[in-house]
């Protein structure tokens, strides 16, 4: 099966949790969903050799020739199941990547099985009655709170409601209760810019700020970026929780996650600004965090999973690759170093492959427009 034959049956499934970019289903429904597309996974979970109990969901990919096997042994016993295991096939590269989450305290759960099972399945009834009574408390409002489980745990305390054996129960005489933030000043991270931030410098050196592409900064300070990109003729808004909360969150084609995730303290909305931020961009996120070691690390106050500043700041303070690996685990795809504690994530495979082309010997210089120091004696 040749990738267009691959992306034909995927539009011909009448079943299946469909999303953007991928469509999940379960395995007993394969097979009568669709026999070349069972057909070809089975084939490729005996090339790998990939045992059957070591598999119970597919995600076929919308955009890309891929197919992960997900392992879901509690699929039909846990409400909200964690993911154990994702054996992603790339079958442009014949390449696979193993991600095990068996270790993680968070790991990814599912939502809405009733989607993913045919009619007849015996457990069919059961989910949709689970889908309704979390919609019936109202949790399901934002999509982007409930993919992990300690998220999802989180916000159903929150909202005065408790799991009991597997069913969403309201607490009695409990009333919603808003998160327990700490009195961190995370306004007090944004600085002034004299010039492009590094994100941004990436994004120009490799020619994505030529003014082919519109471009929402989320999470953009002061806006200094912003301004500069203005002053080039670009296509550009941005939005920020303290600089400019009202400003619309907008789609464009490149999304700039500029230094943001380091100054969360709350790892859950770390990961629901990375997936938000994500769910805007048409053909690139750009995703950057502080990088460090031990010997900068231990200059500062220990603080959950960073580290408090002298300012009554927080900053998580990532090594390379253990940023690239939260990124990729959060997004489920691929994350491209641009630069020390700069990622680009494309969900433009075509212009992924022409900056994975063009990225050694291609270099554009950017002409700085504002923002300027001027001298005292001019």
């Amino acid at each position: 099966m040749d990738q267009h034959s691959f992306h034909q049956h995927i539009k011909g499934l009448r079943v299946g949790k469909s999303l953007p970019d991928a469509l999940y289903l379960h395995k007993n429904a394969l097979a009568d969903a669709s026999v070349e597309l069972s057909n070809l996974c089975n084939r490729i979970s005996q090339a790998l050799k990939i045992p059957d109990q070591d598999w119970d969901l597919v995600k076929l990919f919308r955009k890309e020739f891929k197919v992960s096997f997900l392992s879901y042994p509690d699929f039909y016993t846990n409400s909200y199941p964690p993911l154990r295991k994702s054996i992603q096939v790339d079958l442009s590269k014949l390449s696979a990547k193993v991600t095990s989450y068996e270790e993680s305290e968070n790991p990814p759960i599912l939502h809405r099985k009733e989607l993913m099972v045919l009619p007849d399945d015996g457990h069919y009834q059961h989910f949709i009655a689970l889908t309704k009574e979390g919609e019936a408390a109202g949790l399901y409002k934002n999509p982007f709170k409930i993919g992990f489980k300690a998220t999802w745990e989180r916000l159903i305390r929150e909202s005065g409601y408790e799991l009991v054996d597997g069913h969403i129960v309201q607490v009695p005489s409990a009333e919603p209760v808003d998160a327990m933030k700490d009195e961190i000043d995370r306004h007090l991270t944004a600085i002034i810019r004299y010039e492009l931030s590094a994100p941004f410098k990436a994004l120009a050196k490799f020619g994505f700020l030529d003014g082919d592409y519109s471009v929402f900064d989320y999470g953009c300070g002061r806006g200094d970026d912003l301004r500069e990109l203005e002053a080039h003729g670009l296509s550009v808004a941005g939005w920020d929780p303290n600089f400019q909360p009202d400003a619309d969150l907008e789609h464009a084609d490149i999304v700039n996650l500029g230094f943001v995730i380091n100054v969360i303290e709350d790892i859950d909305e770390r990961i629901e600004a990375i997936q938000r931020a994500h769910s805007l961009s048409n053909t690139l996120t750009v995703i950057s965090a502080m990088i460090a070691g031990e010997s900068v690390i231990s200059k500062f106050t220990p603080y959950r999973d960073g580290v408090l500043t002298s300012r009554n700041t927080f900053q998580k303070y990532f090594t390379q690759s253990e940023l690239k690996f939260f990124i990729e685990r959060t997004l489920d795809t691929e994350a491209i170093a641009a630069g020390p504690g700069i990622f680009f994530v494309f969900k433009d495979k075509l212009a992924e492959q022409r900056y994975l082309l063009n990225r050694t010997r291609r270099t554009h210089q950017w002409n700085h427009l504002r923002n300027m120091r001027i001298s005292p004696s001019a």
